[in-house]
């Protein structure tokens, strides 16, 4: 159907739709839960380093302390990689972030987007038969999540028909 023979009000509401671009969503539980985390273990590394007495903190080689700062950073980078991870649509396309990888996928692209009963995060079906995870999507979230499901369907379908005027 052309877009001049729509409806006023599914012209007016893809209209709106469209004008809340680009929108971003990130995670929060997890984000939550990572910095839960990253404060807990800050603190009780503190106390037990402080717990240890100086006596015991000068039998630590510097080798020792060296590899304690590396399994803190590894940490670190993991929770980063893990709160990093975002979806934003804009009108061009829509792009994935999962941990440190980024995906920018065409509207055209994208057959289905769905959070299934069970999944943890957000799934998208490309056109090449291949299915993406969008993490920056969690089901942890409800109904934030599905919303955000609902819009992004909503905003595929007006963006990915070329039959339409944007």
């Amino acid at each position: 159907m052309p877009a001049g023979s729509e409806p006023a009000e599914a012209r007016d509401a893809r209209a709106a739709r469209l004008a809340q671009l680009p929108r971003t969503w990130r995670p929060l539980g997890p984000r939550i839960v990572a910095l839960v985390l990253v404060v807990g273990l800050t603190v009780v590394s503190a106390v037990s380093w402080i717990g240890l007495g100086s006596e015991n903190q000068a039998k630590f080689t510097t080798f020792e302390l060296l590899t304690l700062a590396f399994i803190a950073l590894l940490i670190l980078t993991c929770v980063h990689a893990l709160t990093r991870s975002r979806v934003t649509a804009t009108r061009d396309r829509l792009i994935v972030v999962n941990g440190y990888r980024r995906r920018d996928l065409a509207w055209a692209q994208i057959v289905t987007i769905r959070l299934p009963n069970g999944a943890p995060w957000v799934r998208l079906d490309l056109t090449d038969g291949e299915e993406i995870s969008a993490m920056g999507i969690q089901a942890s979230d409800g109904a934030r999540a599905r919303d955000a499901v609902r819009f992004l369907r909503r905003v595929s379908e007006d963006l990915s028909d070329p039959g339409r005027s944007t």
